[in-house]
């Protein structure tokens, strides 16, 4: 399938055009440009009347008599990717437009939001605004006033939850043809995002559950991602209900994720997935384990494997990384992460397990478990004080339990590491508290400690490590989507399932354009991150300048710094003397 788009110029001359007023003459700077093919009025500036003109003039020839200046760079290169992709065509290829309809289409609505979660996240009432201070209309030209809310509402409610999932496999095809993904391994988790949706409001995606940020008396959306271990490319999502355990759905979508997998990497090839311990159960394995020319590398909760958590370190041997090359380069061996190789029965079948151990995240578990053990001693000392006086509520033990249990949920502890009870003595009841240090002693052996489970048993140790330690690709990916400024996927303040699809979509759309980014720069040798490339982009500004030498206005880009003349070198264009060129 080919989609095609119109070309836009990014430099154009403007005019003068003058309006009559109560039969007097006032001048204005117009820019004019093709909308939906007709000529349109996309930026007007007022000058004044024909004295204040000459008044403003007589400063000098070259002097300029108005200035209107828009963010230009980071709207530009997001344009240039768009470019390449064509999502807003790949939208409209699946709701194509009515008969007579005006202003921007479905697809254009879209790209507008896209464009937005790149560069600086606001909500879809403050996007006329937003745009307004920016150089779209030389960029891509749309009426700005046509994105307010209600119209995103009116086009968003013509897209259908099995539009969602047809455009996102067209996206994600159009994205594995350009960026030639070839991988073997693929990376999967699932996250949740909450809504401040009102308890009484309909919705099947929008439910209360164990909400990641903590806040687990908000309604919340799952979310699950699959990403490319190679180009750490988002190329699978799946929106679900925030109530459904991770495992359930991970059921559910595993058969649609193979076959992309071996869309995206061939249908002969091998294929490995890394996912997390909250992943397992015995339907899933079994489901991968009926699934031909499918492999895993999955977790495990230590609290299952005490024995594997125990065995000496002095059986661990160094891994083959490059962090713990450059540990070994700076004479630091002793924080290498190191392994210990086994084999053992799991999910019914013998599989390959290894168990890992990080010095350096063993210091640092250590260091807040100790914190967090004083602040639980100085808890029941609180509350062996309140005891003391007797009070009725205070010597009731299923309270003292529930207000030392709280305190250990907060505190993310087990509460098996105290010995508590409430005893009477003398005719006094008294809290007894005392550490139970075979508890805290396989507490702590479990710092640093990591249990890797697998199928791949020809993978070298080496080799299964690093797939896992990769699963950091889409922690990170959901990281950048939950960022403030940069797709932005939080809060969720849309009301409606299809709104929250569709809003949810546009946020990964924003997140693999960001990535591609970073894939671009870095193929040319130049190593920033989408966000800042976003941030040095928006401070290159597109200047229209009207001076009293020139009948006309002239629109230049200013001078670029150094960071952004290689952004724009990668991208094929430079800028010289204020004109924006192709290489």
């Amino acid at each position: 399938m080919t989609f095609v788009r119109p070309y836009y110029i990014f430099s154009f001359m403007a005019h003068i055009h003058k309006k009559m007023k109560k039969g007097r003459p006032y001048y204005y700077i117009r820019e004019i440009a093709r909308v939906d093919g007709k000529p349109k009025v996309v930026n007007q500036i007022y000058l004044g009347s024909i004295e204040r003109i000459i008044e403003l003039a007589q400063g000098g020839g070259q002097r300029c008599l108005k200035v209107s200046v828009e963010e230009f760079g980071a709207l530009f290169v997001a344009n240039l990717v768009e470019k390449k992709v064509e999502f807003a065509a790949i939208v409209d290829s699946v709701v194509p437009g009515v008969e007579q309809e005006a202003g921007p289409s479905v697809g254009e609505y879209f790209l507008y939001s896209v464009f937005n979660r790149m560069i600086d996240s606001c909500s879809k009432r403050a996007l006329p605004e937003w745009y307004g201070a920016s150089a779209i209309q030389q960029i891509r030209p749309v009426d700005i006033k046509q994105l307010d809310s209600q119209r995103y509402w009116e086009k968003w409610d013509r897209v259908q939850e099995s539009d969602i999932t047809k455009i996102a496999s067209l996206f994600f095809k159009k994205i594995a043809e350009l960026e030639k993904v070839g991988s073997d391994c693929f990376l999967f988790d699932t996250t949740n995002f909450y809504t401040y949706m009102a308890s009484d409001t309909e919705s099947e995606l929008a439910q209360r559950g164990k909400n990641k940020e903590g806040k687990d008396w908000l309604r919340q959306v799952g979310v699950a991602l699959l990403v490319s271990r190679d180009g750490k490319l988002p190329l699978f999502f799946r929106e679900y209900e925030g109530n459904r355990h991770d495992s359930k759905e991970f059921y559910k979508i595993l058969s649609e994720m193979t076959f992309r997998m071996k869309e995206f990497s061939g249908k002969d090839r091998e294929l490995t997935l890394v996912f997390d311990k909250g992943m397992n159960s015995d339907d899933n394995i079994s489901l991968i384990d009926a699934t031909p020319g499918v492999h895993f590398i999955t977790t495990y909760s230590p609290y299952y494997a005490q024995d594997l958590i125990r065995v000496k370190l002095s059986e661990f041997a160094p891994v083959d990384t490059i962090r713990n090359r450059e540990l070994a380069k700076i004479g630091k061996e002793e924080d290498r992460l190191v392994a210990w190789r086994t084999r053992g029965e799991y999910w019914g079948k013998e599989r390959t397990v290894i168990v890992t151990y990080n010095p350096r995240t063993a210091a640092k578990q250590r260091y807040a478990f100790d914190k967090k053990l004083i602040s639980l001693q100085e808890k029941l000392l609180d509350l062996k004080e309140k005891v003391k006086s007797q009070k009725k509520h205070w010597i009731d033990a299923d309270r003292i339990e529930e207000h030392y249990t709280e305190e250990c949920r907060k505190l993310y502890l087990p509460k098996d590491l105290y010995d508590v009870s409430l005893e009477k003595h003398k005719k006094k009841w008294r809290l007894l508290a005392s550490k139970n240090h075979y508890r805290i002693g396989l507490h702590i052996e479990k710092f640093g400690k990591n249990i890797l489970i697998t199928d791949q048993s020809g993978w070298t140790t080496d080799d299964i490590v690093q797939a896992s330690l990769d699963r950091y690709l889409v922690e990170d990916a959901f990281r950048q989507s939950k960022d403030d400024d940069l797709v932005s996927v939080l809060p969720i303040r849309h009301w409606t399932d299809s709104k929250i699809r569709c809003h949810i979509l546009t946020c990964v759309v924003a997140l693999t354009y960001l990535r591609m980014i970073e894939i671009k720069l870095l193929r040319a040798g130049v190593a920033l991150t989408a966000q800042t490339v976003m941030e040095q982009m928006r401070k290159l500004h597109s200047c229209l300048c009207w001076t009293a030498s020139k009948r006309s206005a002239d629109r230049i880009i200013e001078d670029p710094t150094d960071t952004q003349a290689q952004i724009l070198a990668v991208f094929g264009h430079k800028i010289d003397s204020g004109v924006l060129q192709n290489l």
